[in-house]
């Protein structure tokens, strides 16, 4: 079943078109990964899908993104309901500048919820699903700032899985992480996706070729070649892909 379906979509920023007539589907409960060089328009691509570039100034969609049926740049659509159930991680951990415990419970919180007892139950579950718990379930009122890049990274995760969204768009989540903290993200993405539909911008191919299910191509703005990981890595169909993926260019 598919969760994410994009059709004929173009995107501008002013006169400027960074994306070309994207067609792609992302299934339920695997990881997507998006793969190619600086600037050809795979975190871009990411950011349509919970309209993050709506704070680009002249940018112009064309095309359907629909999550879950519902074309999310439809009329009447409420933006911040979308990105409940679409959460984000970026390529830097970005903890608030609050305690652990804060900074789990930031969104539940904004969503109205003030019962206790509850948000003790989200930050630990929370916690445990991002395989943090048991490093920080004795310093939770602590400063989150004081972790390290790892933990950092995955507080943020926790963070994003503490308002139960379905899709979690993750933008390059371990290019700023040691091998050691990059290995733990990975196991972890593995087992959320049990649960959760994971679309992930890597820069990494090796780890693209470890943890995706299905893997798209992007370059100069056009979506080359999405299909399942393997075929991608080991009989890709257009030239320009095995070119990058065997290190011609990029």
């Amino acid at each position: 079943m598919s969760v994410i379906s994009v059709r004929e979509l173009n995107l501008f920023y002013g006169n400027k078109q960074a994306l070309y007539n994207i067609n792609l589907d992302v299934d339920a409960n695997s990881i997507t990964a998006l793969i190619g060089p600086s600037g050809c328009g795979k975190s871009t691509f990411l950011r349509t899908l919970n309209r993050m570039n709506d704070s680009v100034p002249n940018t112009k969609i064309t095309g359907v993104v629909k999550v879950f049926d519902e074309d999310i740049y439809g009329s009447g659509v409420e933006v911040e309901r979308l990105r409940k159930h679409i959460g984000m991680v970026f390529q830097h951990p970005n903890p608030f500048p609050k305690s652990i415990y804060d900074n789990v419970t930031y969104g539940p919180r904004l969503h109205g919820m003030t019962d206790r007892h509850q948000l003790d139950e989200i930050v630990e579950k929370s916690l445990k699903a991002a395989a943090l718990w048991d490093e920080v379930k004795d310093v939770l009122k602590k400063p989150a700032t004081g972790l390290s890049g790892g933990q950092q990274q995955r507080l943020c995760i926790a963070r994003a899985l503490a308002v139960q969204p379905q899709v979690i768009l993750m933008d390059e989540p371990t290019s700023a992480l040691d091998p050691i903290s990059t290995a733990k993200i990975e196991e972890l993405l593995e087992e959320l996706k049990d649960t959760y539909t994971i679309v992930i911008v890597t820069h990494n191919m090796q780890q693209a070729a470890r943890i995706s299910d299905k893997t798209a191509f992007f370059l100069n703005g056009e979506l080359v070649e999405f299909d399942q990981t393997p075929t991608i890595f080991q009989n890709p169909r257009d030239k320009r892909t095995e070119d990058y993926i065997t290190g011609r260019f990029g």
